[in-house]
């Protein structure tokens, strides 16, 4: 029998016998057992980690849609490719895309791709929280925290002989399944720290002001004030206040950006005009949508069953899976809306739901003379 036949094992399901529970391709299973090496041994080339990215990106685009608008799209770009510039990873082709949702957040996916919503946009004041936060995103990129994480995944094993991520098709899918699911929850603590310090530095390091991460995390922090006190909004992220702290202290202490005082209000009003949409504390938070701005228990009044609702889950029904996520810390519940082909065309966010849009990314082009004509006219290092 070809030893290459079937390669991917689910860990998982390996409780009682594989032939018993699937006849003969548990059999099938059972066999290559004795073949089979670790996913966390195998190398991901940065091809695999582009492919892995793209995946992921499209999963997270149909289930937000993309805001159609190439030239805001390049604005965003120019900013996001001078902050990647001063990164750990400057040659990857980073992608930026607006996704087409009032709600306030930020997706990294590996290889380069950087998600930021119409509503964090709206949040910001200046070029120089655009810069912070993108920076955030970029970091998590560059320093593969996705790609150390899902390594760590169980319940995923490679038949011996398999050398690349992509070099099977069942493997791959199961891993874009999961790594959307882990991405769309947000990373843990550490990662979430080492970001928003790495971050502060590249925004610096490319001429913009240390303050503009703090004062959008600031802006979240004041725009979701009832709901932290109701819930504790970031729940397994590091606690906000830990966090702006933190930023502040590292700022204040390494006298970071004392050259550096670029902030740009002007530019960034000229470029992105989305309104900010009032948050009145009613919509209701996926949690397996968080990113950036962490998600939380159901608000107050929301009377759904939550043990009809564990027990369909229990059954394998309902909307709520039950997983660990590799990039945080601890497990919890998640609800599935967007994994593998069966992605929902929407989401529903801390505003309600949202009918999600176009999902083609809108690509642009960006030339080494536009990106120093473009850091040359902001006064940036």
């Amino acid at each position: 029998m070809r030893r290459n036949l079937f390669r991917v094992l689910i860990l998982g399901l390996s409780i009682t016998p594989l032939h018993a529970q699937f006849g003969r391709l548990g059999r099938v299973l059972d066999k290559a057992k004795d073949t089979v090496v670790s996913f966390s041994e195998m190398h991901i080339s940065d091809e695999d980690e582009r492919a892995l990215g793209e995946a992921i990106s499209q999963n997270i685009r149909d289930l937000y849609g993309v805001q159609q608008d190439e030239a805001e799209t390049r604005y965003v770009t120019l900013v996001g490719r001078l902050v990647a510039e001063k990164s750990t990873r400057p040659n990857l082709d980073y992608q930026f895309i607006i996704l087409d949702s009032d709600s306030t957040n930020a997706f990294a996916a590996p290889g380069g791709f950087v998600h930021i919503t119409r509503g964090a946009l709206a949040l910001m004041e200046n070029e120089a929280q655009l810069a912070g936060v993108l920076a955030h995103e970029i970091v998590h990129i560059a320093e593969r925290h996705t790609i150390q994480a899902i390594q760590k995944m169980r319940g995923i094993e490679l038949a011996d002989g398999q050398t690349t991520l992509t070099g099977n098709s069942q493997v791959f899918s199961l891993v874009v399944e999961k790594a959307t699911q882990a991405v769309l929850q947000g990373f843990g603590r550490t990662e979430e720290l080492e970001s928003d310090a790495a971050g502060v530095r590249l925004a610096v390091q490319s001429g913009y002001s240390p303050t503009g991460l703090v004062e959008f995390l600031d802006a979240l922090q004041a725009r979701y004030t009832q709901r932290e006190q109701r819930a504790g909004l970031f729940a397994s992220h590091p606690e906000m206040r830990e966090r702006l702290e933190r930023l502040s202290s590292q700022i204040e202490t390494r006298q970071i950006g004392r050259s550096a005082s670029v902030v740009l209000p002007e530019r960034f009003a000229a470029n992105i005009s989305y309104p900010s949409v009032p948050f009145t504390g009613t919509g209701h938070v996926v949690e397996g949508a968080m990113g950036m701005a962490e998600g939380e228990a159901k608000p107050e009044g929301d009377t759904r069953d939550e043990k009809a609702d564990e027990k369909k889950t229990e059954q394998g029904g309902g909307r709520l899976a039950r997983l660990r996520n590799p990039l945080g810390s601890g497990e919890r519940q998640q609800r599935a809306e967007v994994t593998g082909s069966a992605a929902a065309r929407g989401v529903e966010t801390e505003l309600g739901w949202e009918e999600a849009g176009n999902p083609t990314q809108v690509v642009v082009k960006v030339t080494r003379e536009e990106l120093e004509q473009f850091r040359e006219e902001g006064g940036l290092v």
